[in-house]
């Protein structure tokens, strides 16, 4: 069995929480929205003969509380950079999941030293396709947020703050959105409201995109969108697996994977 070992690491006051595994050249991984590291864990387990494994709880997610004020993405980026600087010490490839895609493609389009190799998993940041309810929900939002906007500042801020925290408010929000408050459900709506197409133009690193065929929250769609704007990017799908192929077809995603990372390690 695996050794797990746990640490911490201090990120602009907030108590980081990561957990390492195996040896080797090292490999990052980031896990997604709502998720946490013991999500990823099989994974750091399968890759360990190959790979140091680093898997933190990302701000807001796991063991690790959540910012004193709302973060976008850029700010979860800025904590992966520092992250990879002071606790890794030396440029590291990266196994991203969901959100950590978005993370990846945001951080890899900045022309950084850090990021060697990257695998992409059922990977966010691509603009969906909405639905005709989408809008409807959309307008009828705005509809009702209309009124405030004649109140004065501070009149204003405390109405859409109650109107916020309403419960029919909340259902016009994705389930995602629905399980948020505070800070975190801030977090979501910067988060997902960022399209980072914008961002593949910039990419030179190899990029493995390893995806679920049935995948319902990223769908096969988006991941072929992501591979024809990188530069150097190649699309592998897996058949009877969903958005988390890692767990649906361990062995396979395990397979591909170690083909991509393993001729680093000689």
């Amino acid at each position: 069995m695996t050794e797990i070992n746990k640490g911490k690491f201090e990120y602009q006051g907030i108590p980081v929480v990561y957990h390492k595994a195996g040896s080797g050249p090292p490999l990052l991984i980031l896990h997604g929205w709502g998720s946490s590291s013991r999500v990823m864990l099989p994974v750091a387990r399968a890759l360990s003969d190959i790979r140091t494994c680093y898997i933190p709880d990302l701000p807001g997610f796991g063991e690790t509380p959540s910012p004193v004020n709302a973060w976008g993405i850029s700010d979860f980026t800025g904590f992966a950079r520092v992250f990879a600087r002071k606790v890794i010490g030396k440029s590291t490839d990266v196994l991203a999941h969901s959100f950590g895609g978005r993370i990846t493609l945001k951080w890899a389009a900045g022309n950084c030293g850090e990021l060697t190799k990257i695998i992409i998993t059922g990977g966010a940041g691509m603009k969906p396709k909405r639905s005709f309810s989408y809008y409807r929900r959309r307008f009828t939002a705005s509809v009702l947020k209309a009124p405030f906007a004649l109140l004065p500042p501070i009149l204003k801020t405390k109405a859409l703050d109650w109107l916020r925290n309403a419960d029919f408010w909340k259902s016009f929000g994705s389930s995602d959105y629905q399980k948020l408050d505070g800070v975190m459900r801030e977090t979501f709506v910067r988060s997902v409201s960022e399209h980072l197409e914008y961002c593949l133009p910039h990419i030179s690193h190899e990029v493995l995109l390893l995806w679920g065929k049935e995948d319902e929250a990223t769908p096969w769609y988006q991941a072929e969108r992501m591979e024809k704007g990188l530069k150097n990017g190649a699309l592998v799908g897996i058949d009877r697996a969903g958005h988390y192929a890692f767990l649906d077809q361990p062995d396979r995603f395990q397979r591909i994977a170690r083909a991509f990372l393993k001729h680093d390690n000689v």
